[in-house]
């Protein structure tokens, strides 16, 4: 016998591809000579009308030794392709077939023999003349019988039993299954054949990506802190010696979980198969459970895979880990920073939660990301945008493209800037809309300690970050780079506007989110819909404006009714999730009195807006006016005195002034003008205009004369 008949073949999956195709046609080749007294199809008239086996029997037949029996070839070919895989170097995916599921060299030939087809169509031809009168091209599960009946099987061997544990992986299947048993033909699905010859392409599962080991960066280059990265590297180990089983990473959005578990797993020799996950709602336990892509746990085994189900779960929701047949290696779960999971594989769970990035190691990240492209200081980078890494990455790609477009080849903060508003509204704008325009702090006029408490707002937001290495002891277990505002006060009194300025000072974008429209009838669907849009807005470090507060954050009742129990529910999730919020969340209300007292103490800032007084009014109208207008001291005077208009009102009566002066034709705004203007914002609110219709205030009388008199 001729030792490595075959060793001039490639040891990779292609090859042993070849071997195998070229043993399961000699398997054919000779089960024919032996059937072929049956209907007179001799050996010699089937290679006479099918003349592409001969071809291939021309191939193979100069490998085989001399002298050798019919039935003794069929034992040469399983020692020589045995022999042929003790030299190969990679894992190969009908031998981890065998070792991992006990796939015998009968169930191998038959699976080859099931797909010859796939292979060539002529052996389409063939079967149908095999197995007439019966209309196939595809072999019948008893004529893979009768042809394996060769082997260790005797002739006592079924279709049914060399076909077993094909048909229980799913590595075969049955096309007609209504037919009569006799009659049932196989197929190998595509992507188990393309596995097998060794193709491993994004499109081989459909629901599922393949990504390659060598694609991620070994464990010791991810930047992460050292503790994180030395407990990453003792998994492989634990997972080898069966202590482990399944491993789960979370946080938040944007963040490596995926690139954590692709370095493991490189560690472990494997690459990535990630599929996405389903979820369920508390309640949903009885409903059907969404099984995982079929083949994946056998095409995990051939392609030496780690499956990963990725999760985006809401408050309440729990992930059933599904039962992967034919595999019993390691699982990777993605999580973000809610949720659970449950099944029989978790039981040997590990969680790690990603840390958040320092700004030493966003500075390493922005300058791996741009790679040669830094023209903007890094380091001045990696303090304003509080990124996780995927989203870095994301920005500095779409940055390097917004200077080429410029055609500069560094990337300056007006790129990066870009590119994050451009991140942002692909992620944020069907949760929240984004707020346009600024203003500097001259354009807002509020009190004197309004003023104060939002200056001091805006350093707390510059050095959040920054401030958390300064703090005592104490504050390490309960203080985060998080920053959470109240602004309370009347509709028009400057709220709104404050939150731009802020979020034009640091340079951030600000979305605004109505609360009143995330509130959702239906149980579980409002903390769902705050989930989405806070964690999103926390990974692209935007400023969150929730608007009408008071909607969400009201006093919690005595719980009466299931609407009572289910109202406080929302309310706590709300309460625990801003005390750990990482991003800057500004709530404003109208109604402070009803804004449960459990939010205000968790506020880190608490700005009360009044309605201006007569000096400040002063200022807004003359930031609101036109420079060109015909407005008498006197008249101005008595508007500002008279007059208690909120900033809002007084924005809304200077632009309605504006309208009617243009109208006119002039543009020039007069005290007819401005006087039809304030009256048109008091009958907004059903009040009576203090003016008396000759372009000066009413004086008061009577009890408001009383009052006047109290109020100077």
């Amino acid at each position: 016998m001729m030792p490595n008949a075959f060793a001039h073949i490639q040891h990779d999956a292609a090859g042993h591809f070849r071997l195998n195709f070229y043993a399961a046609l000699y398997h054919l080749v000779h089960a024919l000579r032996r059937l072929g007294g049956e209907g007179g199809m001799t050996l010699e008239r089937t290679l006479a009308e099918h003349p592409h086996l001969g071809r291939y029997l021309e191939q193979i037949l100069p490998h085989i030794p001399d002298g050798l029996s019919w039935v003794d070839t069929l034992s040469w070919w399983r020692t020589e392709i045995k022999a042929w895989e003790s030299e190969a170097a990679v894992e190969l995916p009908l031998v981890a077939l065998s070792r991992h599921l006990g796939l015998g060299f009968n169930g191998r030939m038959a699976l080859m023999m099931a797909a010859l087809g796939e292979e060539d169509s002529r052996f389409g031809t063939l079967f149908e003349a095999l197995q007439s009168p019966l209309v196939s091209r595809r072999p019948s599960l008893e004529l893979v019988g009768r042809i394996m009946a060769n082997g260790d099987g005797g002739s006592d061997a079924s279709g049914w039993t060399v076909c077993r544990d094909l048909l229980t992986f799913g590595l075969i299947e049955v096309v007609n299954p209504e037919a009569p048993r006799s009659e049932l033909t196989i197929k190998t699905p595509a992507s188990v054949w393309r596995m097998i010859r060794g193709e491993r392409s994004d499109d081989l599962l459909p629901g599922c990506q393949l990504l390659a080991g060598e694609s991620f960066a070994p464990v010791a280059d991810l930047i992460l802190d050292d503790e994180f990265l030395a407990r990453l590297g003792r998994l492989p180990e634990l997972i080898a010696d069966g202590r482990i089983r399944t491993v789960v990473v979370k946080g938040m959005p944007g963040s490596d979980q995926l690139r954590v578990l692709g370095s493991m797993a490189r560690a472990c020799g494997l690459g990535l198969a990630v599929v996405p996950g389903t979820a369920e709602r508390p309640g949903d336990g009885a409903g059907p459970k969404r099984a995982s892509p079929p083949l994946l746990g056998p095409l995990c085994v051939m392609g030496c895979y780690l499956p990963v189900f990725v999760y985006d779960l809401a408050p309440g929701e729990t992930a059933d880990v599904p039962v992967l047949p034919g595999y019993a290696g390691p699982l990777g779960i993605v999580l973000g920073l809610e949720g659970g999971i449950a099944g029989t594989t978790t039981e040997a769970a590990l969680t790690l939660s990603l840390p958040l990035l320092s700004a030493e190691q966003r500075q390493r990240s922005w300058r791996e990301a741009l790679h040669g492209h830094a023209g903007a200081d890094l380091k001045h980078l990696s303090e304003r945008f509080l990124l996780p890494a995927g989203h870095l990455r994301q920005a500095a790609t779409m940055a390097i493209g917004h200077a080429a477009l410029d055609r500069r080849e560094n990337v300056e903060i007006g790129d990066i800037r870009h590119a994050c508003r451009t991140l942002n509204r692909h992620m944020l704008d069907t949760h929240a809309a984004l707020l346009e325009g600024g203003g500097s702090w001259h354009e807002l006029v509020v009190s004197e300690p309004t003023g104060i408490r939002l200056r001091e707002l805006e350093l707390r937001c510059r050095h959040r970050e920054r401030m958390l290495r300064h703090l005592g002891s104490a504050f390490t277990a309960s203080s985060n780079r998080g920053v959470r505002a109240l602004f309370t006060g009347a509709s028009g009194t400057g709220k709104t506007l404050a939150a731009k300025i802020i979020a034009a000072e640091l340079g951030i974008d600000l979305y605004r989110v109505d609360l009143g429209a995330v509130v959702n009838k239906y149980i579980g669907e409002t903390e769902k819909n705050l989930h989405q849009v806070l964690s999103r807005a926390e990974a692209l470090d935007v400023i969150l404006l929730l608007d009408e507060g008071d909607s969400l954050l009201g006093n919690r009742t005595e719980v009466k009714t299931a609407n009572d129990r289910y109202a406080n529910l929302e309310t706590n999730y709300l309460l625990q999730r801003l005390e750990n919020y990482h991003g800057i969340v500004i709530v404003t209300t109208n109604a402070a009195q009803h804004i449960d007292r459990a939010f205000q103490r968790r506020m880190d800032v608490v700005v009360s807006f009044v309605h201006p007084q007569p000096e400040e009014r002063r200022a807004i109208w003359w930031l609101h006016l036109p420079a060109r207008h015909a407005i008498g001291s006197g008249f101005f005077a008595e508007v500002v005195q008279r007059c208690a208009l909120t900033g809002g009102q007084i924005r809304n009566a200077a632009l309605h002034a504006t309208l009617l002066a243009v109208d006119e034709g002039e543009g020039v705004v007069r005290e007819a003008h401005l006087e039809a203007a304030i009256r048109a914002e008091y009958r907004k609110v059903g009040a009576t205009c203090p003016l008396d219709g000759s372009g000066f205030a009413a004086r008061p009388s009577g009890l408001g004369a009383f009052m006047e008199v109290m109020r100077s």
